[in-house]
């Protein structure tokens, strides 16, 4: 693996800069990417009838609001619709997530049907049906008791009753999730690149068992191509790789995927947002930084991390240690989740410590996943 040239950081504060002045555009051009965006393309109508087959059940409105007894129980929102509780006919417990009509041009409605309808793996989440009716959109999954694994990880936000998760947990999950992962940029016909991996969009079954969901963002491509081009960055700031929102860093790729997990386990091993904009601005700020340090010096002190036992230890410096690799800087620096996956289940005594992330993508507004032009 290559270092990425000190000469970059520059580029990457002004593409940051830039960043943040962009207007929202919903409409993607991708270059050789499985099937384009057009205006006839985004009638939704139109890519039903085109890809019939691979869609799942389609409910009537009126049967959405029969599932969800008139939208009872909301489940969460986020920033395409708002997630309730519901029960098919056979007893079967489901979340319907109804879109917002006032976001998008239903992109992300097609986004979500053409991906998962492609997918069959344990650690994805399973589209059991959709509703399409006029400017009325549902999607159906199947029900994850646990709900979304950030109600678990950020130490602040954890209720009394909800039940702590140890190292091993965590692990375990930080597992299953690139086992996902593998599959979406490998396992498919069709490779499947996410662009929104972070915690609130990894969900829990009852054993606790990760399913990666929320494919709004997606893109597909062939296998062959080893880099899209787009003109607009798509993610949720905090995780977004570098090279999504500044294309002189590299390509995008599924190793922008791989940047979002690595951001996302370093925040399962710390318990905390990695960059927290409601402490002060100093060395601890950005999480990465501040615990490669410890790395580096072989000395993560348990007490920093919550961490109870040697075993435990152990495995927050080896979950370090790949999150690290997963976010530097150039594409070509990260590790596929192939190898992602290789080194988390093989020895902690032979992990190389990787070199020093430079920055993560832009720090956190409120502004949730979305579209942002890069051009």
């Amino acid at each position: 693996m290559t270092a990425f040239g000190g000469g970059s950081i520059s580029l990457l504060v002004t593409c940051i800069i830039a960043f943040y002045f962009r207007r929202r555009i919903p409409f993607i051009i991708a270059r050789n990417s499985f099937w384009k965006f057009t205006k006839s393309d985004t009638n939704i109508e139109a890519f039903i009838r085109n890809n019939g087959t691979l869609s799942p059940k389609r409910y009537s409105y009126s049967d959405v609001k029969k599932i969800t007894k008139s939208f009872k129980e909301k489940l969460g929102k986020g920033g395409y619709g708002t997630v309730y509780k519901g029960k098919l006919l056979d007893g079967h417990l489901v979340a319907v997530k109804l879109l917002n009509t006032t976001k998008g041009n239903g992109e992300e409605f097609i986004n979500e049907v053409a991906s998962i309808s492609r997918t069959s793996h344990v650690n994805i989440v399973s589209l059991l049906g959709f509703c399409s009716e006029g400017r009325k959109r549902a999607l159906i999954y199947e029900f994850m008791p646990n709900g979304s694994l950030e109600l678990f990880i950020h130490k602040k936000d954890i209720m009394n009753d909800r039940p702590h998760l140890s190292s091993e947990e965590l692990f375990k999950i930080a597992i299953g999730i690139a086992r996902g992962l593998e599959y979406l940029h490998r396992g498919c016909n069709t490779r499947i690149l996410h662009f929104d991996i972070k915690p609130h969009n990894i969900l829990l079954d009852e054993n606790f068992l990760p399913k990666i969901a929320d494919f709004g963002l997606s893109k597909l491509c062939t296998t062959k191509d080893s880099i899209v081009s787009m003109l607009e960055a798509r993610g949720t700031i905090g995780y977004i790789a570098p090279e999504v929102f500044c294309r002189n860093v590299g390509g995008v790729s599924h190793k922008s995927d791989v940047y979002s997990y690595g951001m996302m386990i370093l925040e399962m091993v710390g318990g905390r947002k990695n960059i927290d904009v409601g402490v002060s601005r100093n060395s601890e700020v950005y999480f990465p930084h501040w615990i490669y340090g410890y790395v580096v010096q072989d000395n993560i002190e348990p007490q920093l991390l919550d961490l109870r036992t040697r075993d435990e230890t152990k495995i927050a410096r080896k979950m370090i240690l790949v999150g690290l690799w997963c976010i530097q800087m150039n594409p070509l620096d990260r590790p596929s989740m192939s190898k992602v996956i290789e080194m988390l289940e093989g020895s902690l005594e032979v992990l190389q410590i990787p070199p020093k992330p430079y920055m993560s993508s832009p720090s956190r507004s409120p502004v949730d996943s979305t579209f942002l032009t890069l051009s």
